[in-house]
């Protein structure tokens, strides 16, 4: 939920190949760093531009960890350096890589191309390597995938949509997964407008689904909605731009939000700007970095560059069915579901609508977010068998073809229940350790696999009914 500037980006990816040595070890490592870099303005070689990274980190027999982020300094002239500044996961410990390559014109290949770095550990050293930009297979991908997409203001995305009409939902809601406990933290902020005409008000609650051990949740509100310019507040419960603050029963977090990612619109962006659907979603940044505690009973869980994101949805309340799954899948790589029957008449006797966002590699598929929904006048429409503990979705379009499966073990769900603006109730079953299996094919002459993700405890994912 943190803003961002408008106008033109720059993203590009890269891999680097090389060793590691672990203090005490006398050998060394195979290390692989696959990253994705995003600024928030147009390169400026003769300058210096500050951007983020996200990726994967592999050390052999080590670390592997597709959550990685971090910090780019890129400042050829300036400075004569490219620094990097990345935090990651090894064997339940948090660690941090640090280098740069020292630009000079007296060896400009060999200088833009090896990084030294130093691994370390809460400020201790515990580990040096060298890494290497391969040029014979890494230049072309590296100048392909370069991007300059326009930059929306994330944090304009995140401002009340309540106009005062009775009879209306909004909310605001943030979920993450720590990297190191693997614990599950479910926020969830909502303004409730009755239909009677009744006076707005807040509520919300707060979650941590632990890695071993039951789910514990606090309730907060209701509370009148007194309205807020930037974001939700109500009652010492704050879900603004970057932070997200709050006591409720036990329970009390101070977590701040970094975007890593531009604005993610699972619906159609029509339907956000026109609320003519019964309900639309989006994502102000389709990935976020948390870093904060959240403390509950007795017990303090601490987030260092934990993955995730923040939601929006505006609508009349709550579907008929729905199933939701967000899957941060590594790499920048990232795909969010809702699949939907709603409760209006004549749309309540269809089988659910699914819309069906996959950010990879920069770009989302299916290119417009009808297509999932309607396909094409009705005509392949993807598919979404809605049920506990397992759903699916799958669907095609274009020359591509997905499967995802979600599990949500009972022992990592957690049962609430919700009142629409009308006082109907209905009944939510999340999971923020859900486990997914996404499968991506494309046809060449017959299908053929392209990708394939496997979420053990790391995916988000919800089933509601009334």
């Amino acid at each position: 939920m943190s803003g961002q500037r408008t106008g033109r980006g720059t993203e590009f990816r890269e891999t680097m190949l090389g060793t590691v040595r672990l203090d005490g070890e006398g050998r060394t490592r195979p290390a692989r760093l696959d990253l994705k870099v995003s600024a928030d303005t147009v390169l400026r070689p003769a300058g210096t531009t500050e951007a983020r990274v996200t990726g994967r980190i592999r050390i052999a027999g080590w670390a592997d960890d597709p959550y990685a982020t971090g910090e780019l300094e890129i400042s050829p002239l300036a400075r004569r350096r490219i620094r990097y500044r990345l935090s990651f996961t090894a064997d339940g410990r948090r660690l941090t890589l640090d280098g740069w390559k020292s630009i000079t014109p007296f060896r400009p290949v060999r200088s833009m191309t090896v990084l030294p770095c130093t691994l370390y550990e809460d400020g201790v050293r515990v580990g040096r390597g060298t890494l290497r930009f391969p040029l014979a297979t890494g230049l072309a991908p590296f100048l392909t995938s370069f991007r300059f997409p326009r930059r929306q203001d994330t944090g304009a995305l995140a401002a009340p949509r309540w106009n005062g009409e009775p009879g209306r939902t909004e909310v605001w809601y943030t979920t993450a997964t720590d990297p190191v406990t693997g614990a599950g933290l479910w926020l969830h902020h909502e303004v409730t407008a009755p239909s009677d005409g009744a006076p707005a008000f807040a509520h919300g609650w707060v979650a941590v689904f632990p890695k071993d051990g039951p789910v514990e949740h606090a309730r907060f509100g209701p509370e009148p909605w007194n309205g807020c310019q930037d974001g939700f507040t109500a009652k010492g419960i704050t879900a603004r731009p970057g932070h997200l603050t709050g006591i409720a029963g036990d329970f009390g977090w101070d977590v701040t939000e970094r975007a890593e990612d531009t604005p993610l619109f699972t619906f159609p962006r029509w339907a956000w700007r026109r609320p003519l659907l019964p309900a639309a979603q989006i994502l102000p940044a389709a990935r976020a970095s948390y870093d904060g505690t959240v403390s509950h009973g007795g017990r303090t869980l601490t987030l260092k560059g934990a993955p995730g994101a923040s939601a929006r949805i505006y609508g009349h309340g709550n579907a008929r069915r729905w199933a939701w799954l967000h899957a941060d899948l590594g790499g920048g790589d990232v795909l969010e579901i809702v699949a939907a029957v709603s409760t209006r008449p004549v749309l309540r006797g269809l089988p659910p609508l699914v819309f069906l966002r996959l950010r990879r590699n920069g770009r989302t598929w299916p290119r417009r977010a009808e297509r999932a929904a309607v396909g094409w006048a009705g005509i392949g429409r993807f598919r979404a068998a809605v049920g506990l503990p397992t759903w699916t979705v799958e669907g095609r379009a274009g020359l591509r073809r997905i499967r995802v499966e979600v599990t949500q073990p009972e022992a990592r769900t957690l049962t609430l229940d919700y009142a629409d603006p009308d006082g109907s109730p209905a009944v939510c079953r999340n999971s923020e350790r859900a486990d997914a299996v996404v499968r991506l094919e494309r046809w060449w002459g017959r299908w053929r696999p392209e990708a394939e993700w496997t979420l053990d405890g790391t995916a988000h994912a919800e089933v509601g009914s009334r």
